[in-house]
């Protein structure tokens, strides 16, 4: 049966309190992130909250799954910084453009799949990683600018943050034992925000970011020469931030259907997310992503539909068109709080509880998967490094396995049973296994309790049967799939196969 592609979740039951309130919470959180980003990039302040405006509301609407958030994230952010430098903010809205159609392509092709090649380490180290890394960038709001440095806070502004940031927690941990009736972190916000400002509390706030007014984001093509040269300068970063982007976004997904115990959809994502940096790339918007810190704030709120990506995308805009004045005072410490509580929401604690019966390589994954979110705040590569070597562990692994039985029976025929999967990491010990000048004329090989994977298991069977023929010795090969009959060079010679008990498994041939 075929899955049509439904633009909207009618079916879905939606609680609009919940979503209302939960959509205003991520939209409080989403505002000084988004600023920090564009800022940190060398961008307008205000291209980080359009493209928190676009990329929330298209994904809100035709992505991959309810709940998840997207916005102007730090992981595609970070791709595009030396670009800004070398050629400045009309190649970056190219670049943008050109990220989106890569993510397209990949969502029509339907390789979002390939995200299940994720092994659990990998997941552990990476949202154990992000947790510190979530944590960490909030230190920076502990800093002001003096002489054109960043220093620590000290004295009573110090004390006073450290409060304010005390008080937030507060109210998020206790509030929901006293009732879930509206999101703890959007009380805890108001609260703050109405301390500091009845009080006349001296804090930093919003403003001291920069200034969240403006318009609607305007309609503007890149101003780029459209040639080669100008391709060839754009599209490495192009596919460098869909990568990142559709990693970080597929890993978000992943996250979200374990915590909902629901089932997104990765290919559904990957052409969402396209979209909406298309649009950024022609909206003045610096692109994005799917931001797991926002996200989990949303869930962590009783989200569990569109609508509250939606209220937190118009939210944005509401903010930039008219309530600039008002959200620029908002104080930096409730919104430090609430993140900081995200960054411990996000932490797996579960993995400390059973890492002692974990194998040291899992937990050698994990740990380096971590530290390169770390140190190096590039999720996707700390992703792909995991798998590389988890894929290597495992094919090591799965290459010790292979192992054969010998015996001769009452006709003198020597009897190799193999046991264990035949790649190309084990075909080393698959030679091995047999003893060619001692061996009698007449030699059976059972691939019963085995399988041939790929050519280079296909080549070693073959060289194990020239090796014989040299000598003028027959070779049996029993229990052969009809695949490896035909690749073998000489099977019209050598092969004696019960077809009845023949496996049905294909091999990998290209």
């Amino acid at each position: 049966m075929k899955k049509h592609f439904k633009l909207f979740d009618f079916k879905q039951v939606v609680d609009y309190k919940t979503e209302i309130l939960a959509g205003l919470t991520v939209a409080m959180t989403m505002i000084p992130e988004s600023l920090s980003f564009a800022i940190l990039a060398g961008f307008p302040p205000l291209v980080g909250l359009y493209a928190a405006f676009i990329m929330g509301l298209v994904t809100a609407i035709i992505g991959g799954r309810p709940g998840m958030v997207s916005g102007g994230a730090g992981a595609t952010v970070i791709v595009l910084i030396a670009l800004m430098k070398s050629n400045g903010i009309e190649y970056v809205f190219a670049t943008v453009a050109l990220a989106g159609i890569i993510q397209i392509l990949v969502g029509v092709f339907k390789f979002g799949k390939f995200i299940r090649l994720v092994p659990q380490p990998v997941m552990f180290g990476f949202v154990n990683g992000l947790a510190v890394v979530i944590f960490m960038s909030q230190l920076e709001q502990f800093k002001t600018i003096v002489n054109g440095q960043s220093v620590w806070l000290s004295g009573s502004p110090m004390l006073i943050m450290l409060g304010l940031v005390a008080l937030t927690i507060g109210i998020v941990v206790l509030l929901p034992k006293i009732t879930k009736a509206v999101p703890a972190s959007l009380v805890a916000i108001i609260v703050v925000f109405a301390l500091v400002f009845f009080f006349g509390i001296e804090t930093k706030t919003v403003r001291d970011i920069a200034s969240v007014s403006g318009g609607f984001p305007p309609f503007h093509i890149p101003n780029i020469p459209i040639n080669f040269e100008t391709l060839q300068i754009i599209f490495p970063y192009a596919l460098i931030m869909a990568s990142v982007g559709l990693t970080e976004g597929l890993l978000t997904l992943n996250l979200v259907d374990e915590i909902t115990e629901t089932k997104g959809s990765g290919n559904r994502e990957c052409i969402a997310q396209g979209s909406a940096n298309i649009l950024n790339g022609f909206f003045f918007g610096m692109g994005g992503c799917p931001m797991i810190a926002q996200t989990l704030v949303n869930l962590s709120a009783g989200s569990r539909a569109r609508l509250s990506g939606i209220i937190a995308a118009l939210t944005i805009l509401g903010i930039i068109l008219f309530g600039a004045p008002i959200i620029e005072q908002l104080p930096m410490a409730a919104l430090v709080g609430v993140m900081f509580m995200v960054a411990i929401g996000t932490f797996e604690w579960a993995s400390f509880r059973i890492i002692n019966k974990m194998p040291k390589h899992d937990i050698f994954v994990g740990v380096l998967v971590a530290l390169i979110t770390i140190v190096l705040h590039n999720l996707a590569l700390a992703v792909l490094i995991g798998v590389i070597i988890s894929a290597l562990v495992f094919a090591w692994e799965s290459a010790k396995r292979i192992r054969a039985k010998k015996y001769i029976d009452e006709k003198g025929v020597k009897h190799y049973e193999i046991y264990g999967p035949l790649f190309f990491g084990s075909t080393t010990a698959f030679s091995e296994k047999f003893d060619v000048t001692n061996d009698p004329n007449e030699v059976i090989i059972d691939f019963k309790e085995s399988k041939i994977t790929d050519m280079s298991a296909i080549d070693a069977v073959n060289k194990i049967t020239e090796r014989y023929a040299k000598l003028n010795k027959t070779v049996h090969l029993r229990h052969l799939s009809a695949d490896c009959r035909t690749l073998l060079k000489n099977a019209d010679t050598v092969i004696d196969v019960n077809i009845l008990e023949d496996p049905t498994y294909k091999i990998v041939a290209d």
